[in-house]
């Protein structure tokens, strides 16, 4: 299936499934209803922030939107390389991997980016209910990530952990691609403790 089509039927899923009308996540999202509508149609190629911010609205990582929803039947829990999907942020160029088994049950969640040199994405992560943290680290290039008001220069090897409660740039300001892998981890609503995030 083509990969906006995929995101057009999970983000119609999982809508419904929340209970919100078009105006509803336009309001908690922040995106325009004539926006999430060209998604829901496949008729629109969203912006990694753009998707970013739908995610956060309907309380799920950016990542869920690029996977399978959890089958009732068991799934492989193997994903060949030639099975992971793949997506191109129309804005920035970079180029993510979802490397998780595709309707697998997990609680986490693996993706591999592949990052343009001098481009930027920002999230804003901010309105996100569930307790999501997230582990960034490089293997090959470097990279600048900011949460909040703290930078980390990440270079070859380098890992850093981020709780998904503040906003976020990720920052390729080198000469060469960089490439890294987001392990991702979600835990249920009811044990959120949200702080106040610094600006």
């Amino acid at each position: 299936m083509d990969i906006n089509a995929h995101i057009a039927q999970r983000v119609l899923a999982l809508r419904k499934a929340c209970g919100y009308t078009l105006d509803g996540l336009a309001e908690r999202s922040g995106v325009s209803r004539s926006m999430i509508s060209l998604i829901e149609r496949g008729q629109s190629s969203p912006t990694a922030a753009v998707l970013d911010k739908l995610a956060a609205a309907l309380d799920v990582t950016l990542a869920t939107l690029f996977s399978d929803e959890p089958c009732s039947e068991p799934a492989s829990p193997l994903a060949r390389r030639k099975d992971q999907p793949l997506w191109k942020d129309p804005a920035s160029g970079y180029v993510r991997r979802n490397v998780s088994p595709r309707g697998f049950p997990t609680p986490i969640e693996l993706v591999e980016v592949v990052f343009p040199p001098h481009q930027c994405v920002a999230f804003d992560n901010v309105t996100r209910d569930a307790e999501t943290h997230q582990q960034v680290w490089v293997l090959e290039g470097a990279i600048d990530v900011t949460a909040g008001s703290q930078t980390w220069h990440l270079e070859e090897g380098d890992c850093v952990a981020l709780q998904l409660e503040h906003h976020t740039v990720f920052h390729n300001q080198g000469d060469k691609p960089a490439r890294y892998v987001v392990a991702l981890s979600t835990l249920p609503a009811p044990t959120r403790k949200r702080s106040t995030p610094n600006h």
